[in-house]
């Protein structure tokens, strides 16, 4: 029971090191030394010389949250059961467009340039694919294909 009779020392040593009771740590070795001690002088003392703390507050630990990140440079944990959201709320409606209708001119581009179609079938392709018409380029390609649309030689 010699955890009471420190009570008032304890109570002193939270008020000057300005945390809770229960954060001050008091040397188990000189215990018998602490009991003795009544004014806040002689607990500012014990205080400068170390034999009553305020140890440290423990955080959390970055630890995982670093081999985690690791794991996602190497490509590791990015799939379908990891995203959490809509899918709009991963890649905007905006941004999906922006990026299929690029690659889409992109490669009309290089079907005119290389004269494997037409300039007046590429403008009807442009129209098309502005229209929405082409989900991707394999779909344009099998659609040039079905409809016969490749510049004859």
């Amino acid at each position: 029971m010699k955890e009471l009779s420190l009570k008032s020392q304890r109570r002193l040593a939270a008020k000057i090191l300005k945390v809770g009771e229960n954060r001050v740590w008091i040397d188990p070795d000189r215990i018998d030394y602490v009991e003795a001690v009544i004014t806040r002088e002689e607990i500012k003392r014990l205080i400068r010389e170390n034999v009553i703390q305020a140890p440290a507050k423990k955080g959390v630990s970055r630890a995982r949250a670093r081999v985690l990140h690791e794991k996602k440079k190497k490509g590791r944990r990015r799939g379908a059961g990891v995203k959490s959201g809509t899918p709009h709320a991963k890649i905007s409606k905006k941004h999906q467009w922006m990026k299929r209708i690029r690659s889409l001119r992109k490669k009309l581009r290089e079907l005119k340039n290389r004269r494997t179609i037409t300039q007046s079938v590429y403008r009807k392709l442009y129209a098309l694919a502005s229209g929405g018409v082409f989900k991707s380029i394999t779909d344009m390609e099998r659609y040039i294909k079905t409809n016969d649309l490749w510049r004859k030689r």
